[in-house]
């Protein structure tokens, strides 16, 4: 089921399978600025990753000596969400474990999914909250997906994406399995910006670590119209799309990576983006802006 905000700038709508931000139209213009889910080409608008981000090694995790399957990405972009509030602009949405979700991430919790409207700003909001009664490990992450072009005037070769300061990304090689090998290399050096081409996602995604910048958008390079996404405070930053032309382009804070290549199953020795006492919560906030 889909709902719907909006203020004077923007109209959001949000879809309660996974609680992804399915569409966002400044009303200026009247552009969609999501992708479409095309099923043929990617079937999601902005998924939630959890409990883990990417995948993990041999698609398992080892928990207290019982193995559990693991598909890539989690499970929660997966779930029909309950809506648990609504106002004119704001939506919350939740989950919490299930039989199918014991099965694969042994665990009792809560996740919730807050979307609130300011100004020209989609405020993205994840709370996790543990419980159980021992401690809980998780990964998580944002992956919305930006519809390139914004009009039929442009293509995808008229964006760019652009740092607010010079960077040098240093990035953790993933390739070709999924996993982190330990290697890294470099997107660029001494750039504010990645022109969009067919060929940047040859090789998939690329995960940056230790950016300065505060903010990294996808502009339309002759217009100044562009997505803006705060990164700051997030430990990892990537960036994807498909192979070839593309048609969206995600930038994904996340705060959890692949397990690495040769690393173990145990689910408490995977890097996670918190361990949880038990009746603790976290939250951290994506600011999407959609500028002109």
């Amino acid at each position: 089921m889909d709902y719907t905000i909006e203020n004077e700038y923007l109209k959001a709508t949000v879809t309660t399978y996974g609680a992804q931000l399915k569409s966002v139209v400044r009303k200026c213009d009247g552009v969609e600025h999501m992708w479409r889910a095309d099923p043929d080409v990617w079937g999601y608008h902005a998924p939630i990753l959890f409990p883990f981000t990417g995948k993990v090694k041999d698609d398992v995790i080892e928990v207290e000596g019982k193995t559990y399957p693991a598909p890539k990405h989690g499970f929660a972009r997966l779930m029909e969400y309950t809506l648990i509030q609504q106002e004119p602009d704001k939506l919350v949405f939740g989950i919490t474990q299930t039989p199918q979700t014991l099965a694969q991430f042994p665990y009792a919790f809560r996740l919730r999914s807050t979307f609130r409207l300011e100004g020209d700003c989609v405020v993205h909001t994840l709370l996790v909250g543990n419980e159980d009664e021992k401690p809980m490990p998780f990964g998580i992450g944002f992956h919305p997906a930006f519809a390139v072009p914004f009009d039929d005037q442009h293509t995808f070769r008229d964006y760019e994406l652009r740092f607010d300061r010079m960077e040098s990304p240093l990035c953790i090689n993933c390739m070709p399995n999924g996993l982190v090998t330990g290697e890294v290399y470099y997107l660029g050096s001494n750039i504010q910006s990645i022109p969009v081409d067919e060929h940047l996602f040859d090789n998939d995604s690329h995960c940056m670590v230790n950016l300065s910048s505060r903010t990294l958008g996808l502009f339309e390079k002759d217009s100044g119209r562009g997505v803006v996404c705060t990164i700051e405070g997030f430990p990892y930053t990537l960036i994807w799309s498909k192979p070839g032309a593309p048609q969206f382009i995600c930038i994904e804070p996340w705060f959890s990576i692949p397990s690495a290549e040769k690393g173990s199953h145990k689910w408490e020795e995977k890097p996670a983006a918190a361990v949880l006492a038990p009746g603790k919560h976290w939250h951290r906030t994506l600011r999407m802006q959609f500028v002109r």
